[in-house]
C-alpha cells in the first residue's frame, strides 16, 4: 500500500473548463504508474463564485470574498492541508482566504514571480496576458516589480477580455486561437524578454502562441506546485506574498 498523500483543496468553477484544465495538468504532470500514485485533489467547481469582472472592474457585482472564503473553509473541513486557487483574478482575495484558514496556499502569483525572476532576461521586462481586472489590480506589476522586473499589456486589452468571455461560453475554436495568436505577436514586438499567461482562460489557448516566442503559463507554474506538494516532494507551500494588499 502507498504511503498517504498531501491533501490539496482547488478552488475552482472561475471558469469551470479552467479548472477541469488545472486538474487534466496535474494529472499529466504527475509520475504515476496506477492509481494511488496520483495527487489527491478536492475540487469545489462552484459555479456561484460573483463575477470577479463584475464585482473588481465595472464595480456593479458583489464581492466574491465571502464565497471563496466559504469555500476555502469547506475544503479545510474536508481534509485539505494546502489550498491552491484556479483563477489568477480570484489571488486579489488571497489574504483573505489565508486569514480564514489554517493551512496554506500555493501561491500563483508569487511562484510564477519567483520563477521568472530566476531566469536570464536581458530586459527585465515581460509582456502579461491577463484579465483587466489583474492588469488594472496590478497583482503582477507589484509581484514582478519586486523582482526588478517590469511588465508591458496588449495594445488590444479589450479584445483579449473578449476572448476571455469566449472562452468561458466555451468558444476555443480555430478563430477565437487565431485572434489570441494574434494579440499574443504583437504583444511580443514590444521588447519584452518572454510573454505571461496569467488568465486559466488564455492558458487552454497557450498552445496558439508562436512556438518560437519564449512564454510561462502561470497555471503550469501552480501545476507543478501542487505536484510537488501532492506527492510529498516538498514540505512547504507559499503563503500570499506579503507585500500585496488586500483590494
Amino acid at each position: 500500500m502507498s504511503a498517504r498523500r498531501p491533501v490539496v483543496g482547488i478552488l475552482g468553477g472561475m471558469g469551470p473548463e479552467a479548472t477541469i484544465e488545472l486538474m487534466r495538468r496535474v494529472l499529466l504532470a504527475t509520475p504515476a504508474t496506477d492509481d494511488s500514485d496520483h495527487v489527491h485533489l478536492l475540487v469545489d467547481s462552484n459555479p456561484d463564485v460573483p463575477s470577479r469582472i463584475a464585482a473588481l472592474i465595472d464595480k456593479t457585482g458583489e464581492s466574491p470574498e465571502p464565497e471563496l472564503v466559504r469555500m476555502a473553509q469547506r475544503l479545510r473541513v474536508g481534509g485539505a492541508e494546502a489550498l491552491a486557487i484556479a483563477c489568477n483574478t480570484a489571488h486579489a482575495y488571497a489574504p483573505a482566504i489565508t486569514r480564514a484558514v489554517d493551512i496554506p496556499l500555493l501561491d500563483m502569483i508569487a511562484l510564477t514571480a519567483e520563477r521568472i525572476a530566476a531566469m536570464a532576461l536581458r530586459h527585465r521586462r515581460v509582456g502579461l496576458l491577463a484579465s483587466t481586472a489583474v492588469v488594472d489590480l496590478g497583482i503582477y506589476h507589484e509581484a514582478m516589480a519586486g523582482c526588478g522586473i517590469t511588465v508591458a499589456v496588449p495594445q488590444q486589452q479589450s479584445t483579449l477580455v473578449d476572448i476571455i468571455k469566449a472562452v468561458k461560453r466555451g468558444d476555443t475554436g480555430e478563430a477565437t486561437r487565431r485572434r489570441f495568436a494574434q494579440i499574443s505577436s504583437d504583444l511580443a514586438a514590444q521588447g519584452v524578454d518572454l510573454l505571461l499567461v496569467a488568465c486559466t482562460e488564455l492558458s487552454i489557448l497557450a498552445d496558439s502562441i508562436n512556438p518560437d516566442t519564449p512564454s510561462v503559463d502561470s497555471l503550469d507554474v501552480l501545476v507543478e506546485e501542487i505536484v510537488g506538494f501532492g506527492t510529498g516532494r516538498r514540505g512547504f507551500a507559499h503563503e500570499p506574498a506579503r507585500g500585496r494588499s488586500q483590494r
